[in-house]
C-alpha cells in the first residue's frame, strides 16, 4: 500500500510541475514582469531632489 502512495505522490508532483511549466509559458514567461526600479534610479525622482522644499505649515 506504501508503495501505491508513493507513485500517487510521485505521478502529482510531476503533473504539478507540467502543469506549472506549462502556465509560465502560456503568460509569457517571467519577461512579461514590470521591472522594479528603486527611488535612486528613477530619474523624475533625481530631478526632485534639486528643488528647494516648501515649508511645512506644522
Amino acid at each position: 500500500m506504501l508503495k501505491v502512495l508513493l507513485v500517487v505522490a510521485a505521478i502529482a508532483v510531476v503533473v504539478w510541475f507540467l502543469v506549472r511549466l506549462t502556465l509560465r509559458r502560456l503568460d509569457g514567461g517571467s519577461a512579461s514582469r514590470p521591472r522594479v526600479i528603486g527611488p535612486d534610479d528613477d530619474p523624475d525622482f533625481l530631478r526632485g531632489l534639486d528643488r528647494p522644499r516648501e515649508p511645512d505649515d506644522d
